[in-house]
C-alpha cells in the first residue's frame, strides 16, 4: 500500500545567527502554501508525509530537523522558547510566508510553541503528546510513564542522562512496533514505509542521542506557555485505536478544551499512524484556516 511516503524534492540547510545550521527536507511546489511539519521523535527531516498530495494541493511541506538531530547543529540546553527563535530565522531565510504546522506525536508540543509565538496561521496536532506534566494528568498516565515525567520534574539533567542512555535508532524502532496497535503496526512494517522510516531514524542519531533526549525532556516537562494562550486555529487529530503510552491520555480531549479555537477529530477507524494513513484530510483541513 502506498503511504505517501517519498524522497524530498529539495534538502539543505539554514544557516542560523549563532553560526548553527539547521537541517530540512521540503516537498511540493517551492512557491506553494507552506505548512512546516515538527516530527515524531527522533524522525528526522527524511520521513515527510502526503507524499501523493502535496503537489496537487499546492503545498510546500517543510520538515525541519531539531537541534542535535540528523543535519541540525546541537544546541545543548535548549527550550521550546529557542526553538521558536530557530524556526523564526528559518521562515524568513526560506521565504515562507503564512505558515502552518503539523506536529505528529512528540512534535506536537513544538508546533503549539510556534503557535504561542505567533509563528504560525493554524495548526494540525496529529496523534500529539499532550503535556503529561500537567496537573490534569496526575491520575491517568500509566505507571512508566508517570516515572519518566516526575523524573523530568525532579530532576531534570539526570532524566535527560537516562534517555540518552536509551536512546538508538534501534532502541526506538523496538518501542514503536512493540507499543502500537495492529493497524500501526501494517503502516510501520510496510516494506517500503519501514525502509523510509528506519532511514529516519538512523539519521536523527548520526550524532548521538544527545538531540532525542533533550526533545524527550522538553516533552515530558511543562509546557513554557498555556494552551489558552493560543487563538490560531488547532486541529486535533487523533485515532481511537492510538495506544501509544507517549500521546494523549485522553485523546486530545481536554487540550481541545484549554486552545480557544480548537477542533477535536476523533477518528474511529484510525490508529496512531494517522499521519500517513490520513494525510489528504489532515492537509486539505489544514488549508481550510487560510486567512
Amino acid at each position: 500500500m502506498d503511504y505517501g511516503v517519498r524522497e524530498p524534492a529539495r534538502l539543505g540547510q539554514t544557516r542560523l545567527p549563532d553560526g548553527r545550521l539547521l537541517g530540512w527536507a521540503e516537498w511540493g511546489p517551492a512557491d506553494g502554501r507552506p505548512v512546516l511539519l515538527c516530527p515524531g521523535a527522533a524522525t528526522s527531516r527524511w520521513l515527510g508525509f502526503g507524499g501523493d498530495v502535496v503537489d496537487r494541493a499546492g503545498i510546500r511541506l517543510v520538515s525541519v530537523d531539531r537541534p542535535g538531530l540528523g543535519a541540525s547543529d546541537p544546541s545543548p540546553g535548549r527550550t521550546l522558547t529557542s526553538w521558536a527563535t530557530d524556526i523564526r530565522h528559518l521562515f524568513g531565510e526560506r521565504a515562507l510566508h503564512a505558515p502552518s504546522a503539523v506536529g505528529f506525536s512528540q512534535g506536537a508540543p513544538f508546533a503549539l510553541a510556534l503557535a504561542a509565538h505567533g509563528l504560525v496561521d493554524a495548526v494540525a496536532v496529529v496523534s500529539g503528546s499532550d503535556e503529561l506534566a500537567h496537573p490534569r494528568f496526575a491520575r491517568s498516565l500509566p505507571p512508566r510513564v508517570r516515572e519518566m515525567v516526575d523524573g523530568v520534574a525532579s530532576a531534570p539533567d539526570a532524566a535527560e542522562a537516562s534517555f540518552a542512555g536509551f536512546g538508538s535508532a534501534d532502541a526506538l524502532w523496538d518501542l514503536v512496533v512493540t507499543t502500537s496497535a495492529e493497524a500501526d503496526l501494517a503502516v510501520y512494517t510496510d516494506p517500503v514505509f519501514r525502509r523510509s522510516f528506519r532511514r529516519a531514524l538512523d539519521e536523527a542519531f548520526r550524532q548521538g542521542p544527545a538531540g532525542y533526549a533533550r526533545d524527550t525532556v522538553l516533552a515530558m516537562g511543562r509546557w513554557p506557555f498555556e494552551a489558552t494562550g493560543i487563538d490560531v486555529p488547532v486541529d486535533l487529530w487523533y485515532g481511537r485505536g492510538d495506544t501509544s503510552p507517549v500521546h494523549s491520555p485522553d485523546l486530545g480531549e481536554s487540550l481541545g478544551r484549554l486552545l480557544p479555537a480548537a477542533t477535536r477529530r476523533l477518528v474511529p477507524d484510525a490508529s496512531g499512524a494517522m499521519l500517513w494513513t490520513h494525510a489528504e484530510d489532515i492537509l486539505r483541513s489544514l488549508l481550510r484556516h487560510d486567512r
